[in-house]
Parts: structure tokens; C-alpha cells; sequence
């Protein structure tokens, strides 16, 4: 906790990304507007003091929906990195611990995930569920995976020969328990760091899919649809888009920089330099 506490990278992304969780969960609570709620007579009015980023064609609050696109973009990132977190562990755990044919049909299986670009996975993906938050939150944490299994395969590979766990065999203990109680809390530091880069990585590709049109449907207010949405009226209203580019952007960088800070410190090499 003192190294933690002495990053400044952690601090700095810490707090952008609680901000943003803060915001995400108090967003009903605090929007000027119904982000929802078109006002036609107020269509495609720029910054003000009434409206602080504008309005959108429609005539709704551009402030109101970016804080509450908060809500959908943070929480899809949370969840696609839960289901490939979840998803990846086990299956590096499997192929890690019990080796032989298990290992060698799930790392190709891995090695074939890992030979397509993730985003064009997860168009697969979509294809197959169909479009909607829920078959791209799927998508995202299935097209995630296979580098979760590939960092937690690695840290098993080292740590099931080391003399806790032949003494934990030694003793009767089962296959489930070791794998559980003394190597899977071994991997924690690399499977959390791996955690902090994919949720940035998460968030960005659920705004890229719902840019495309693959993802939350209109008047949902998430980010990358609100970007998508105002594409084509940059030249005569450039804040639509811009505002809610500007939040993904600053997302995703204060997870990378949090995620950065994470590996520094929980990285033995790099120990001895912080």
C-alpha cells in the first residue's frame, strides 16, 4: 500500500476513474435534463450557460446524456471484463495446471482468438447474437479472453513447481484445492493489472462497435452512439460529438495511466525502481 499510495500514476488515475464511477452512479440525481426528452424548439444550440455543451439535434441536453452515458459505457466495460477475466482465468488455470493434451487443445484454441484482430472477433460475435448492449458486452468479454488465459497459463507454469505447492500435495490435498487456495491467489497481481488495460480497451471498443451502429440503439446515450449519432453535423455542430469523445478519451487514458501504475508497482522487476 505505501508503493501504491507513492505512484502518482495510481493516484491520478484513481481519481479520474472513481470520478467517472461517481458520476455513473449519482448521474440521475445530478443532470440538468431529461437526457432522453427532445425539446425541438432548442435543436442544435451551442455551449451556453444553460446549456453547458450545447444541444443535439433533437434538442436535448448534450451535458445530461454524456454524464449519463457514463451509466452504459463504464458499466459495459466493467462487465466485458468480468465475463473475459472470468472466462480467461479459467482456462489458463486448466490448461496451466493440468498440461498435457488439455493444455495443448486450449492453447490452440487461445492461439486461434489471438490470430484475429479483437475487434473483428467480436463482429463475429455480434453477428451471431445479433445486434444490442447485451450481445456486445458478450461479444467484448469473449473476444478478451485469450490474453487473460495466456498471462494466468505463464504465472501457473512458474508457480506449480515451487515447494508450497509439493508440499500441499505432499500433505493429500486435493488438485482443486491447490489450484484454488495456493496457486490461482499467486497470479492476483498479474490478472489485475491485465484487468485495469482491457477495461480501458473494453470501453473503447464498446464505443467503437456502437459508433458502427452494433450496440445501444437510439435514444440510449452512450458514448459512442452520441459520437455516431452527430458524425454528420461536425461542420455546423461540432460539440455534439465532441464533448462525449472528449469523456472517452479521458476515460480510457486515466485507466491506461491507473493500469500502468498498477504494473510498476506490482511487477517484482520493476520494484526496485519505484
Amino acid at each position: 500500500m505505501k508503493r501504491v499510495f507513492r505512484n502518482p500514476r495510481i493516484l491520478f488515475g484513481s481519481a479520474f476513474l472513481v470520478l467517472f464511477c461517481v458520476i455513473a452512479i449519482v448521474a440521475p440525481y445530478i443532470v440538468p435534463y431529461d437526457p432522453i426528452k427532445v425539446a425541438p424548439r432548442e435543436s442544435l444550440q451551442p455551449p451556453t450557460l444553460r446549456h453547458w455543451f450545447g444541444t443535439d439535434t433533437y434538442g436535448r441536453d448534450v451535458f445530461s446524456r454524456v454524464l449519463y452515458g457514463a451509466r452504459y459505457s463504464l458499466v459495459l466495460g466493467l462487465v466485458a471484463v468480468g465475463i473475459s477475466g472470468t472466462i480467461g482465468v479459467a482456462l489458463g488455470a486448466v490448461a496451466g495446471y493440468w498440461g498435457g493434451s488439455i493444455d495443448t487443445l486450449i492453447m490452440r484454441i487461445i492461439d486461434v482468438g489471438l490470430s484475429f484482430p479483437s475487434i473483428l472477433l467480436a463482429l463475429m460475435i455480434i453477428a451471431i447474437l445479433g445486434p444490442g448492449l447485451s450481445s456486445l458486452t458478450i461479444a467484448i468479454g469473449i473476444s478478451s479472453a485469450p490474453p487473460f488465459a495466456r498471462v494466468v497459463r505463464g504465472a501457473i507454469l512458474s508457480i506449480k513447481e515451487k515447494p508450497f505447492v509439493e508440499a500441499a500435495r505432499a500433505i493429500g490435498a486435493s488438485s482443486f484445492r491447490i489450484l484454488g487456495k495456493h496457486i490461482l491467489p499467486e497470479t492476483f497481481a498479474p490478472v489485475i493489472t491485465m484487468a485495469t488495460l482491457r477495461l480501458a480497451n473494453a470501453i473503447f471498443a464498446t464505443s467503437s462497435l456502437s459508433f458502427l451502429g452494433l450496440g445501444a440503439r437510439p435514444p440510449t446515450p452512450e458514448w459512442g452512439s452520441l459520437v455516431s449519432a452527430a458524425r454528420y453535423q461536425l461542420s455546423v455542430a461540432w460539440w455534439i460529438s465532441t464533448f462525449a469523445g472528449m469523456a472517452i478519451m479521458i476515460t480510457v487514458l486515466a485507466i491506461n495511466i491507473l493500469g500502468d501504475g498498477l504494473r510498476d508497482v506490482l511487477d517484482p522487476k520493476l520494484r526496485g525502481n519505484i
